[in-house]
């Protein structure tokens, strides 16, 4: 942060408490906030928007809609059939209508007709055709979407039919939510020019992209349901959750699509200037584990490092006592969480025994050794999280207590996914979900052949319940299914899931539009036509 910057910050509305307790960390960042925003009247269109992101934009076509930082730009640019909204509701976008055969094996969408796409063609029943089959491709990370589609038929130029070789129950609510992107535009440029130049539907354009710094966002004004209300939106990349709560405190920015540390959220939420929401998160705090690296690859290790973690203390210390410690891949507000699960206590004696049991005696240093290896791993948080760093700072301590060695180091999210991916990286902790709050379906974290398996993990009989568990419409079958998901993982373990953090949300009041009630937090501000300056 430089000089003026600081000065400037000094001259806001911000206490000298508030300014020394974050001065330090907010100068190892890099801040550019939204300069020179008008004040404007109440419920006036225009102006622009800030909204803080805590790491890089890797890409923007729909393969990159993972992350909930990448997936609430994507969805402001490229609009869907239908959309799982804040009220976890299924909307309609693109979508005017759409009809699900009895026997499942057939969807069919009515479109809007003269809705346009950003370069001024038209939507057709041709560009959902292309998508769906496109990124249903082997190879795409989203292709566990479409399991089960073998083709989309074109009945006329609004109506699109997709044929179903067998029931996938998540299909509607995970695959048809996907972007459509214009086919003629994509088959030109390729996915690699479209990442980072793409064309949707939605209600804003890509202005600029610069994946380390700022994505910015302009409105759209031929959107089929009316031009946005503000004139841009600005994501800025800052990773330190300390300098975005100035730029919120300070007025250089309006919301923070991932969000600040507890401590700064509470206090944000009780100041007069600040709307505040209140929800469970549905993604776990957890560490990824390497399933093939050898000194990972017993599950009884990462069973032992389970109950090595004191992981209601991580919460009491770190998270100020507000969230849940998280005993499923699914979170308790899922319909479909499973309570009745293997339970891992904070119990180091247990640990040890197992880690003995394994093979894993303990070495001089410490650490424990078997075959001539150090049980020692790295854990590669994401640069600058200042709110999970130190969750993996506590976790290494637990560890190293039962002669588990977790080493510590910072990268880039694009850098951490892609080593985790490839095998060539040990162990992460962010957020994921295995299965939201849209669809209890894990297929693209938890099937071998997952486009998001960040941990490499391998289980036929895994692979067999997510083939089951999307073959059934009705729930009262598929809740069985997911409940041995649930008992499957947490005998493997093939990550150490941490906890369910209760979120605490905050906007400025600048930002009108928002939502009375909120009923999930994976991304609820996806979509912002409805977000106006106030």
């Amino acid at each position: 942060m430089s000089q003026t910057k600081l000065e400037r910050l000094l001259h806001r509305p911000i206490s000298r408490r508030q300014f020394l307790r974050h001065s330090v960390a907010a100068g190892i960042g890099v801040y550019a906030g939204a300069h020179g925003l008008q004040a404007w009247a109440q419920g006036t269109r225009g102006g622009s928007l800030t909204w803080l992101v805590h790491h890089e934009v890797a890409g923007l076509s729909p393969n990159h809609s993972g992350p909930s930082i990448q997936f609430a730009i994507i969805m402001n640019v490229l609009d869907p059939l239908v959309f799982v909204n804040h009220l976890t509701e299924t909307e309609s976008v693109l979508a005017r209508s759409y009809e699900i055969a009895e026997d499942g094996l057939s969807y069919t969408f009515r479109l809007h007709e003269g809705v346009r796409f950003h370069d001024g063609s038209e939507f057709t029943a041709e560009d959902v055709k292309y998508t769906f089959e496109y990124y249903a491709e082997p190879g795409n990370t989203i292709a566990g979407r479409f399991d089960g589609m073998r083709e989309v038929e074109v009945v006329d130029r609004y109506t699109a039919r997709v044929h179903m070789d067998r029931v996938n129950a998540s299909f509607l609510r995970v695959a048809c939510e996907t972007g459509i992107v214009p086919a003629a535009y994509h088959s030109s440029v390729g996915e690699e020019t479209f990442a980072a130049q793409p064309i949707g539907t939605g209600a804003f354009r890509v202005d600029q992209w610069r994946p380390a710094e700022f994505t910015e966002l302009v409105a759209f004004e031929d959107h089929f349901r009316g031009a946005p209300y503000v004139d841009s939106i600005r994501f800025e990349v800052v990773p330190e959750p300390s300098v975005r709560y100035i730029a919120l405190l300070t007025g250089d920015a309006q919301a923070d699509v991932w969000g600040i540390s507890v401590e700064d959220s509470l206090e944000l939420a009780a100041d007069p200037g600040f709307v505040s929401y209140r929800v469970p998160w549905t993604s776990a705090r957890q560490i990824f584990l390497n399933n093939t690296k050898p000194e990972l690859a017993d599950r009884r290790v990462r069973q032992a490092m389970m109950f090595a973690l004191d992981r209601q203390r991580i919460i009491d210390d770190l998270e100020a006592g507000l969230g849940v410690v998280a005993s499923s891949h699914l979170s308790e507000a899922n319909s479909f969480f499973n309570p009745d699960v293997p339970q891992y206590p904070f119990d180091p004696e247990r640990a040890r025994s197992l880690l003995d049991e394994a093979g894993w005696a303990e070495g001089g240093d410490g650490v424990r050794q078997k075959d001539g290896m150090r049980l020692s791993f790295t854990c590669t948080t994401l640069s600058g999280d200042q709110t999970r760093r130190p969750m993996a700072e506590l976790a290494q301590i637990f560890l190293r207590d039962v002669g588990v060695e977790m080493l510590l180091a910072e990268a880039p999210l694009v850098t951490v996914q892609t080593g985790l991916l490839e095998g060539t990286m040990d162990a992460s902790l962010f957020n994921w979900t295995h299965g939201g709050p849209a669809d209890p379906n894990p297929v693209n974290t938890l099937s071998s052949n997952g486009g998001n398996n960040y941990m490499r993990y391998r289980s036929e009989e895994m692979d067999r319940l997510i083939v089951e568990g999307v073959s059934y419409a009705d729930p009262e079958r598929r809740l069985p299914i997911y409940a041995r998901t649930q008992e499957l993982f947490a005998e493997d373990v093939p990550a150490l899931l941490l906890h369910y953090a209760m979120h605490v949300r905050v906007f400025s009041n600048e930002m009108q539009g928002l939502p009375n009630e909120i009923s999930i937090t994976d991304p609820v501000w996806a979509r912002g036509r409805e977000y106006r300056r106030g």
